[in-house]
């Protein structure tokens, strides 16, 4: 039964290939895609539902539909969006070398090639929010592309629904009328904060879409920023009890 499963995924998305003229993308590489589908589905089982299996999936088409418009070599797109997450240093004790360890290790035993290796553990080390006063200048493309389909997927309603569920992951107060949100955080200071959910916000959501990067992104940040304004607008109504 499985093996009839993961043909039907296989001739699924060589079929989509087709449609989208990428022929030239090879069956060893639609093979690589499908077994690394299956490895991070393995390790994220059981993961706060924010950064879990379904998260990964949503990043990942995200990127596929930027690349679609922005171009950028798919496979190491593909694979940085579907390796991204594979070690989140906020649920491994703040360990931020796990993820590059883990996806070195994998993309070795698949017989990845060296430089292709590190292009995609680069993306990955560098694509965080909070490491974004790090990084160095003139990105590649692809890393442009994952990180923002992983910004894209912080905004919005899918955006709201993961802040409130990490906030209470955490336990955190989803909202204090006396507690004022920090704009211009360290990474330190990002990586300790326990402010509020609503803060949450105006520290990091609603910078989002003046940090993405290609035309496209920004044209689909356009309806989830705004979608999160009225979100808000909405939440201050109810708290007040402005009926």
């Amino acid at each position: 039964m499985w093996k009839i499963k993961k043909e039907y995924f296989f001739n699924e998305r060589k079929s989509y290939y087709q449609k989208k003229n990428l022929n030239n993308y090879s069956k060893n590489n639609m093979q690589l895609i499908d077994r690394t589908i299956e490895f991070v589905k393995e390790k994220l089982e059981g993961t706060e539902s924010g950064h879990d299996w379904f998260h990964i999936e949503r990043v990942w088409k995200l990127s596929l539909k930027i690349q679609e418009k922005e171009g950028g070599d798919r496979l190491i797109i593909e694979l940085a969006a579907l390796l991204h997450d594979i070690a989140d240093p906020k649920f491994h004790n703040g360990n931020e070398t796990l993820a590059s360890e883990i996806v070195n290790e994998f993309l070795t035993k698949e017989n990845v090639d060296t430089e292709t290796i590190k292009k995609i553990i680069f993306i990955i080390e560098n694509m965080s929010f909070k490491n974004r006063n790090d990084a160095p200048e003139n990105l590649p493309l692809e890393l442009k592309i994952v990180q923002d389909a992983d910004r894209l997927d912080a905004i919005g309603a899918i955006g709201i629904a993961r802040t409130f569920n990490f906030g209470g992951y955490k336990n955190n107060l989803m909202y204090h009328p006396d507690i004022e949100p920090k704009i211009s955080q360290t990474k330190e200071e990002y990586k300790k904060s326990n402010g509020t959910t609503i803060n949450h916000f105006y520290e990091k959501l609603l910078l989002l879409k003046d940090l993405l990067n290609t035309k496209t992104a920004k044209q689909i940040a356009q309806h989830r920023h705004q979608f999160m304004l009225q979100f808000l607008d909405q939440f201050y109504k109810e708290w007040n009890v402005d009926l």
